[in-house]
C-alpha cells in the first residue's frame, strides 16, 4: 500500500479499533445484477463495532431514482440513529473492492464529516489476515451530526446537460466499456444503453484493485489515456452515482480537488427520452 491521506491500513485500524473517538462504518453495496445482499452479509460477518450504512435507505424517498442524496436534515437524523457523530474519526470499509466505500466516504464528507478515511483492502484483506469479526447488528449510542452540506460538490442534470452540449466540463463515466458503448444491457429496467454525448469512459476497475487505489502517477496516466485533461473541470458519473465516487477519489489521490459528482448519473439520463444518447 502506497502512503495516502485517504486510506488507513488494516494494521492501523486493528490498533485503533477501540478508540473512543473512532467509528467504523460498513459501506458495502452491490449493483442489482450481482444478486448479493449487503446487509445480510454484514449481519453474518463484519469488523467489530461497525455499523451498516445502507446507501439505498439513507437516500431521498421522494424520487424513484436509486439512492439519491437525502436532505441534510434526513442525513443528520440517519447518522444520529447510527451513532455516527460529525466530530468522530470515521473509517469506512466495504466488501466489494471500493464499490460502496468510496460513495459513503464521499457522502460523509459532503455533509460535513471532519475526518473520513477508507480501509485499504476492505473486509477481504481484514479477513485474509485473520483479524476479528463479529455478527449481528451493532447499536451505538446516539450522536449529533452537525451537517454542513457542500451543495457545490454535486452536479445536477442541468449542469451535466450544459457540460455535454457546451463542453463546460469533462464528463467521465466509470461504467464498464461495454455498457458505456451501449453493447451491454443496463442492470436497471427502463434505462437505455449508451452514454452522455461527449463523455469519456474510464471503467473504475482500471484505477482500483483489491480495495485499494493505484498510485497517483498511474491514475493520472489512466485518465490521460482516456482523453481527460486533469487541468480542466471534471464531472464524474456512472450507473447510479456510486462508482462515480471511485473516480472522484482517484482524482483527489492524483491531486485534483475540484471534482463534482453527477448524483442522478446514467439512471437519470438514460431513462429520460428527451435527452440524447451516444453509442460506440
Amino acid at each position: 500500500m502506497h502512503p495516502s491521506p485517504y486510506f488507513v491500513s488494516t494494521r492501523w485500524l486493528a490498533e485503533h479499533l477501540h478508540d473512543p473517538d473512532l467509528a467504523v462504518i460498513d459501506g458495502t453495496f452491490f449493483v442489482p445484477d450481482e444478486g448479493r445482499d449487503a446487509y445480510a452479509e454484514y449481519l453474518a460477518a463484519h469488523i467489530p463495532g461497525a455499523v451498516f450504512f445502507d446507501i439505498d435507505a439513507i437516500a431521498d424517498p421522494t424520487t424513484d431514482l436509486p439512492h439519491m442524496l437525502p436532505s441534510p436534515e434526513a442525513f443528520a437524523a440517519a447518522m444520529r440513529a447510527l451513532g455516527v457523530g460529525s466530530s468522530l474519526r470515521l473509517i469506512v470499509y466495504d466488501n466489494a473492492g471500493l464499490q460502496g466505500g468510496a460513495r459513503v466516504w464521499w457522502t460523509l464528507r459532503l455533509y460535513g464529516a471532519k475526518e473520513v478515511k477508507i480501509l485499504a483492502g476492505g473486509l477481504a484483506k481484514w479477513k485474509a489476515e485473520g483479524r476479528p469479526l463479529e455478527e449481528g447488528a451493532v447499536k451505538r449510542a446516539s450522536q449529533e451530526f452537525a451537517v454542513s452540506f457542500d451543495r457545490a460538490g454535486v452536479a445536477d442534470l442541468e449542469t451535466v446537460r450544459r457540460a455535454s452540449a457546451e463542453g463546460s466540463a469533462q464528463i467521465v463515466d466509470a461504467r464498464p466499456a461495454a455498457r458505456f458503448r451501449g453493447e451491454a444491457p443496463e442492470p436497471r429496467p427502463g434505462v437505455r444503453g449508451g452514454h452522455i454525448p461527449g463523455s469519456f469512459n474510464l471503467p473504475w476497475r482500471q484505477i482500483a484493485a483489491r480495495g485499494e487505489m493505484r498510485p497517483p502517477q498511474e491514475i493520472a496516466a489512466a485518465f490521460a489515456k482516456a482523453g481527460v485533461d486533469l487541468d480542466k473541470p471534471i464531472i464524474t458519473t456512472c450507473g447510479s452515482g456510486v462508482t462515480a465516487a471511485i473516480l472522484l477519489l482517484a482524482l483527489e489521490t492524483a491531486g485534483k480537488k475540484d471534482v463534482v459528482l453527477y448524483d442522478g448519473a446514467w439512471s437519470e439520463w438514460g431513462a429520460r427520452t428527451d435527452l440524447p444518447v451516444a453509442k460506440g
